[in-house]
Parts: C-alpha cells; structure tokens; sequence
C-alpha cells in the first residue's frame, strides 16, 4: 500500500494548487518542498492577467496595483500607448500569494512537508527518494512533478530542455510614476526578451529584463536602461532578484508511467513573454480532474489523457506566440524602430488596445495578419523568412 495517493514535488502555485483540489477531493496528498519558506526568495515579475480571479483564488490583501494599459517602446523610445477602460492587469505580492496558496491547500488536507529535496524519481514503482530527511523513501499512486524550471522529476524521463536567465530590481524612485501603466522596452540584444518596469506604487517599481545573456551581463544592461530613463535617475535599489525561465517545446513528455509534469516543471509558459502563472493554474483544474478519474478507476493508462486535454486547451496559442518570438528574434534595433513607427502610422495603438490581450495573444495576431499589418510593417529583406515562420498559420 503506498503512502500517499498523491505526492507533488514543488510547492509552488502550480502545485499548491492541483494539492488543494486533490484534497478537497479526499485523497491523501503529499507536497514535497525543499525550501524551509514557500516563495522565497521571488523569481518573478508578479504580473497577472484579469484572468486570474477566474482561474484560482486572489484575496485582496495580495493585490499591490492594478493596470490597465502599457507603453510599448522601441530601442530608440518610439512610443505606442495601449489601454482599456477597465483593469487588464493584478501586480501581486508573489511570495505571500505563494505561501497563501500553499497554507489553503493544508487547510483542505494536504501535508505540505518543507525541507524535503527529492534526490531521485522512479516513475514506474511511484517512489520518490528524499537527498535529506535521512534519505528517506515515500511511495504514491500518482506523483506530479511541479519543481520548477530545472525539474528534477521532469529530467528523470525527458532530456533536459533550455531556459533564460532574468534579473529584477526592486526600486524606490526619486520621481513619483504613472501606477496604471506598465513600461515595456524591446531591443535586439535580448530579444526575444524585454525589459519591464511595473509600478507597486507610484514610488516602487520592479525593474527586470529576459534574454540569452549570463547574469553579469544582464544586470550591465538593466543598470545602463535604469540610466537612461528619467524617472528612474537617482532611484535607490531595495532588493535584487534572479532566475530562470523555463523555454517553452512542445516536444517535452508530460506523462510517464504513473508520473505528470505541471507548471514551469511542463514548460508551461508564454513563448513571448515567459509568464506561465495561468496557465499552470488552468493545467491544474485539468490534471486534478485527470488524476481523480485515473486513481478512481487504477488505470495509470488513463493520465495521458491530461497532456492531450492541455494541448487542445493551449497548443494552438502557444504556438502562435512562439511564431510571434521566432519574428521578433529576426529584427534588428534599426527594424524594431521602423516597424514601431509603421504601426502608429497605421492605427495599430487602437488595434491592439481593442484586440489585445496578455494572455491570448492570437485573437491580435489574427486581426493584425487579416489586416495585412505584420508584413506591411516589416523590412522587405525578412520577407522570405517570416514568410516561412507564418506559412501555417
């Protein structure tokens, strides 16, 4: 008999998630957790889509500003302001929304057992083998890999997959900012990266930035950006973060034996921008459901059902973004200015305040292609070549 029926690697949103509808379902669910406290230290941005409130719960007090617009701007700060009426955006206290999640997941049941790193996964005997806690060995039905973006479980069946490094700043500014309005700069030298600055108030902000550079180098570029932005001369830096974001590749294995993948662990995030928080909230309602059928009827069979009903939900999307990411990789600083000037010039401001949307982005793609906006506004020499990256689309 196993220990548990359920045992999560990860007690991150992901998994604190999926462990509280398992709980509440009865079933007896083990969260393995490595760090001593849960969300810590921040590896994120902290924002989310609106879409949140439909896709998990988010008390209140967990809500550091809403945002209802961006500014988008070129390497040479050509300007394209995008908004709607109501708020499109939650910037969230990310370490106390983690433990949060974690805490109502005990509450439902679940045995949250901080400490406890996972040296080694057999996903055919459902057995999980701690490195600490006198190398102790537990036993589930199910065991769902929810550890993050270098997932130990993950690589246990599939070979190891690539992620990017990002910095962030957490600033206190000497000049009071707009809070309804997130900063977003494009530049060849991280693309398919950005930089961002999110306003907690209008006098913290979190300053970070993504791409294929080392940490060093990283944190040269955002010390030069925070340079040579006015409203952030003179700013005091309060805390520096670090991490990795997984790569989105629809070839990883979610499903092995009687082992799943979910959240960062699945590679379950935006190809544009990194962010995978609902998604991996969506993901787990699925696996939750998924899981629950397979344990009700002891058919591990049956779990690959869960990694068929999250690519009918997100395939198509995600693959939409990552034709989005491959354009953008193309495009040098001198196109990215040329392009951003084409589309003010074409209305593309009040295209994408209407069309837009941080979270499902192919709705605006659709409008832009019908229209005949993306290769209008693109250097003729990449024609062939984002010819090729569209051709299914």
């Amino acid at each position: 008999m196993s220990d548990y029926d359920i045992l999560v690697v990860g007690a991150g949103p992901a998994g604190s998630t999926f462990a509280r509808y398992m709980a509440n379902k009865g079933y007896k669910v083990g969260v393995l957790e490595k760090k001593k406290e849960i969300g810590l230290p921040l590896q994120c941005a902290g924002l989310l889509g609106r879409r949140i409130k439909d896709l998990n719960v988010l008390p209140e007090e967990f809500i550091l500003n809403e945002v209802n617009g961006a500014y988008l701007h070129s390497p040479s700060d050509h300007v394209m302001r995008v908004s709607k009426k109501d708020t499109q955006a939650y910037v969230l206290d990310r370490i106390g929304y983690d433990g949060y999640l974690a805490e109502i997941a005990s509450a439902e049941g679940a045995e949250i057992l901080l400490k406890h790193k996972v040296k080694s996964v057999n996903s055919k005997y459902g057995t999980v083998k701690m490195v600490n806690q006198g190398h102790k060995e537990l036993t589930a039905r199910v065991i769902v890999g929810a550890d993050g973006h270098s997932s130990l479980v993950s690589n246990s069946f599939n070979e190891s997959f690539n992620t990017v490094k990002a910095s962030q700043y957490l600033v206190e500014t000497s000049k009071p900012m707009e809070t309804d309005f997130v900063n977003l700069h494009v530049n060849s030298k991280i693309s398919p990266g950005f930089i961002w600055s999110i306003p907690l108030s209008p006098t913290q902000a979190r300053i970070g930035l993504f791409g294929n550079h080392d940490y060093q180098s990283l944190k040269h570029i955002l010390s030069n950006f925070m340079q040579s932005q006015g409203y952030l001369k003179g700013s005091k830096i309060i805390k520096k973060y670090h991490g990795e974001i997984p790569v989105f590749d629809n070839r990883k294995n979610l499903v092995n034996d009687r082992t799943i993948l979910l959240g960062d662990a699945a590679s379950q995030v935006k190809p544009t921008t990194g962010g995978g928080l609902l998604i991996g909230f969506a993901c787990a309602r699925i696996a939750a459901d998924v899981v629950s059928k397979s344990l009700d009827n002891d058919q591990t069979s049956i779990l690959k059902e869960y990694e068929s009903q999250y690519k009918k939900e997100f395939e198509k999307e995600l693959k939409t973004q990552l034709m989005v990411q491959k354009t953008f990789e193309l495009l040098s600083n001198e196109d990215l200015d040329e392009m951003f000037i084409k589309l003010k010039e074409k209305g593309a401001e009040d295209i994408i305040s209407t069309y837009g949307d941080m979270d499902s982005q192919s709705p605006l793609v659709r409008e832009l292609l019908k229209r005949g906006l993306i290769f209008s506004v693109l250097p003729k020499v990449l024609y062939r070549s984002v010819s090729h990256i569209w051709k299914f689309f």
